[in-house]
């Protein structure tokens, strides 16, 4: 019994001594986020990754929207749609040399995808900053086609992934910086690999398969309308 007392005794004056060192929940560093759910625009840079005849979608100006409701803990559902300004060196796989390029085209690419998302330090923020990082997959479009030109991009399925900070000062407003990559498949026509008259094959390299899958990142700053307790 005396042992018992004793260590009893000793998680008092533990807690006492912790509850001492801690912070007055005014001045604690942490704040609870009192909303569930938000609605961003924002705006950045889309970085494509290396297509080696670039006639895929190439980087550019992006801008979207997104939509994220907390499900539950430090974790919220995403819905985000992304508008990349982008561009395209189209080529006519049936000429050879200068003549198979079509010079630079203006085309518009769409990313749609659905993330997890989990705020690292739960429901709070810790000096009014919420470190965030996201999984998900969608897909991407593009309004690529230049005749005569075969290549179609599709609408190849893409994995989503990334993180960012959430800079939450209280009341219905916040920022937030967000990198994220989309990670999908390109596949070239197989015109491109058919040697023309007095040529050789359009411009793709042997190293260079047909299909395969490539990284693009995105940079962006974003502003934040918070709503519902």
């Amino acid at each position: 019994m005396k042992l018992l007392l004793s260590a009893l005794a000793l998680v008092v004056v533990a807690t006492t001594a912790r509850a001492q060192v801690g912070h007055l929940p005014q001045n604690s560093p942490f704040r609870d986020v009192e909303t569930s759910q938000e609605l961003t625009f924002f705006g950045g840079r889309y970085s494509a990754g290396q297509d080696l005849i670039n006639v895929a979608p190439q980087g550019g100006p992006m801008f979207g929207l997104r939509y994220e409701k907390h499900v539950g803990g430090p974790a919220s559902l995403m819905v985000r749609w992304s508008h990349v300004n982008s561009e395209r060196f189209p080529i006519d796989p049936t000429k050879t040399g200068s003549a198979a390029q079509l010079g630079k085209k203006s085309v518009s690419l769409n990313l749609y995808d659905i993330n997890l998302a989990i705020n690292l330090t739960g429901e709070k923020s810790f000096h009014h900053i919420v470190p965030v990082v996201n999984l998900g997959a969608g897909v991407a479009t593009c309004g690529c086609t230049v005749e005569p030109d075969p290549y179609k991009f599709g609408t190849p399925f893409a994995f989503s992934f990334g993180g960012g900070l959430r800079y939450v000062p209280g009341g219905r407003f916040q920022l937030r910086v967000d990198l994220n990559d989309y990670l999908y498949q390109l596949k070239y026509p197989t015109q491109y690999y058919v040697i023309p008259t007095g040529g050789t094959a359009a411009a793709v390299p042997a190293k260079q398969s047909r299909s395969f899958w490539k990284n693009n990142g995105a940079l962006t700053l974003g502003a934040s309308v918070l709503f519902f307790r």
